[in-house]
């Protein structure tokens, strides 16, 4: 259910003022409003800290270090205790730790980097090189190595093989026909083009080279005139030294990080908590002498504040509990505490904005009527058991993200209906456990609950069903407009409670499902809503909206049709495999229908649950737009 806000306003001497911040963040209850919009009385001016840019600053040097050196475990005891330790220290005395931790590391840590990267790109030249000459290894007798002469490779797709000539003219006129040009296959895709030109005309032949965009391999000048064996243990020998030095920069990063990165981290993690709280700065405001913070707290954590700030502060910083105008409640933000049960229902409400301060949370009467719908709408006890099993094992599997938890909570509740409502009709994996003689529907008000043989019994209880979940909305409705005092609403809604009281009436009676009598009291009652409808919705709009609340109600009738739906795909699936000659045969075709309707048991009674309270239930009462509840703390760590 939605908690009572309380407005509170932080008022205490200026030099206090930032470890009264650090207070609020660190208790993370308060909801900040902006102070400077609300006290009319005293000028205040915004708080503007000059310590925001070289935060940043910091951030970003941390950043890079943290990038380079490795992770290293750390004990989250002692970790928890460093953060506590930093995180209470006052701006320049945090500012001045961060410069000279980062001081010792800063300078070896980005020489080591720089190293290493340097090493990394020599790594991938000496790859390419051996990856080059393995391929023209086998045309090595055709390279001549002259004095004054530069060898060149270009290796060129077959399918642009009509471009060799127009190179060799080209070549051949720049060097002056100073070039010869050797063209022979590598493999199925590539042709090497061998150069030999005069070293004079270097320049001007690679320029020509790079503007065709032709893959070009140029030895290095110690590897002219060397077999191409020789130049490959050369390469080898040399990366191997390469990995040898990379070796010992981990190792000297390894080192550093041991000693240092807990450290550093916890810096990190203050400073983005002080950043934080800076972003939060333009909501605070000051005077000379003092400052101001104002901000709401559910009324289970205003104790809880209180006590924070007076065990660090004592009477030198003051929170006042301001009184409450009928627009403050208006704009009050609205946070739920539900009961355990009632939580994972909460994310469904995302679907909708969330309520007004003053409205009725509607997360209890979903948690107790979706597992209901869904219930009757699946209805076998075996899809309620693999529901059940599949809902815990997302649950163990997926334990970091909370839509998954929640969802899956939701199924495992809505699982213990589905297996009672099983029993009830004497479904498991449809009409397989009757006809094992395991099971049978149960005979209850004069009715066999078997769901094919129920139909016209199913359909009434499911109508039923919806005047119940529809006067409760009507109800909620009469409840958030009296909170509101909005009489136009009130008057709405009592009349549509009144004018389809009145039609039932009518129309129970002519069926002779109540004595025939009271079909002239539902027509008087019918006559009476109507004066309220008309001043509470309008002389059209309120005496129509009678239509479309009965077609709210017959709505729900999807409950009988999504169950029918459900428990025939299952009997098909009985049938179709126990038709099978071959019995594993049979049992893979109903093993794979079961699937198929199980996946749809839990997708489409999920969604029409959902679309009964939002669309038929919640238009009756529940109008949203309200202001989350948004604390002003650390962010969880993911």
């Amino acid at each position: 259910m939605l908690q009572k806000m309380r407005k509170i306003l932080v008022t205490g001497s200026k030099r206090n003022s930032q470890e009264v911040v650090d207070v609020l963040y660190h208790a993370g209850t308060l909801h900040l409003e902006d102070v400077s919009n609300r006290i009319m009385e005293i000028k205040l001016e915004k708080w503007e800290p000059e310590i925001r840019e070289e935060i940043t600053a910091l951030l970003v040097k941390i950043g890079g270090i943290l990038l380079t050196l490795p992770d290293v475990k750390v004990d989250k005891g002692h970790r928890d205790q460093m953060y506590e330790e930093i995180y209470w220290m006052k701006y320049p005395d945090l500012i001045r730790r961060t410069h000279a931790a980062l001081s010792e590391l800063e300078h070896g840590v980005k020489d080591l980097s720089a190293r290493k990267s340097d090493l990394g790109l020599a790594l991938t030249a000496l790859d390419r090189y051996e990856k080059t000459i393995r391929k023209i290894q086998s045309l090595e007798d055709q390279l001549p190595y002259l004095e004054g002469y530069e060898v060149s490779v270009l290796l060129i797709q077959k399918e642009f093989e009509a471009l060799i000539p127009v190179i060799r003219h080209e070549l051949m006129r720049i060097t002056r026909n100073q070039c010869e040009m050797v063209v022979a296959g590598i493999d199925e895709d590539t042709i090497a083009a061998i150069t030999v030109f005069n070293k004079r005309m270097s320049e001007e032949v690679h320029s020509f080279i790079f503007s065709k965009n032709v893959n070009e391999v140029r030895l290095p000048p110690e590897y002219m005139g060397m077999p191409f064996t020789e130049v490959l243990q050369h390469i080898e020998a040399k990366r191997e030294g390469m990995r040898d030095q990379i070796r010992e920069i981990d190792d000297e990063l390894n080192t550093l990080s041991a000693s240092r990165f807990e450290e550093i981290s916890v810096l990190r993690d203050v400073l983005l908590d002080r950043s934080r709280e800076i972003e939060a700065f333009d909501q605070f405001g000051q005077t000379g002498h003092f400052f101001m913070v104002m901000g709401w707290v559910p009324e289970i954590y205003l104790n809880t504040t209180r006590d924070a700030l007076f065990s660090r502060f004592g009477n030198l910083v003051v929170v006042t509990e301001l009184s409450l105008s009928r627009d403050d409640c208006e704009h009050a933000p609205t946070f739920y505490n539900n009961p355990r049960i009632v939580r994972p229902f909460e994310f469904l409400m995302q679907l909708v904005s969330p309520p007004k301060y003053n409205e009725i949370d509607p997360s209890p009467l979903l948690a107790f009527f979706f597992p209901l719908f869904f219930g009757l709408m699946v209805g076998d006890i075996g899809y309620g058991i693999v529901i059940l099993i599949i809902a815990l094992a997302v649950k163990m599997r997926f334990k970091d993200l909370d839509w998954a938890q929640s969802l899956m909570s939701i199924m495992i509740i809505s699982a213990v209906p589905t297996i009672f409502f099983g029993y009830l009709f004497g479904e498991f994996f449809g009409d397989f456990g009757e006809m094992m003689g395991w099971i049978h529907p149960v005979h209850l008000f004069g009715v066999t609950w078997n769901r094919i043989e129920a139909m016209i019994p199913f359909l009434i209880f499911a109508i039923a069903l919806g005047v119940i979940h529809i006067f409760l909305g009507l109800c909620l409705g009469i409840v958030n407009a009296a909170r509101m005092r909005n009489k136009k609403h009130l008057c709405e809604k009592v009349g549509m409670l009144t004018a389809v009281t009145g039609i039932i009436l009518v129309i129970a009676a002519s069926a002779e499902f109540i004595p025939v009598i009271l079909v002239s009291a539902g027509i008087i009652v019918l006559i009476l809503a109507f004066p309220l409808l008309i001043y509470g919705g309008g002389a059209v709009a309120g005496p129509l909206e009678i239509m479309g609340t009965i077609g709210n109600i017959l709505s729900y009738a999807r409950i009988m049709a999504i169950g029918m739906a459900s428990v025939i795909l299952a009997m098909v699936a009985n049938t179709l495999g126990g038709s099978m000659e071959v019995a594993l045969l049979g049992v893979l075709v109903a093993s794979l229908l079961h699937i198929l309707n199980i996946a749809l048991a839990m997708f489409s009674p999920s969604l029409h649950s959902v679309r009964l309270h939002v669309v038929e239930c919640y238009s009756k009462f529940y109008e949203g737009g309200g202001n989350p509840y948004k604390p002003f703390k650390k962010k969880p760590e993911v």
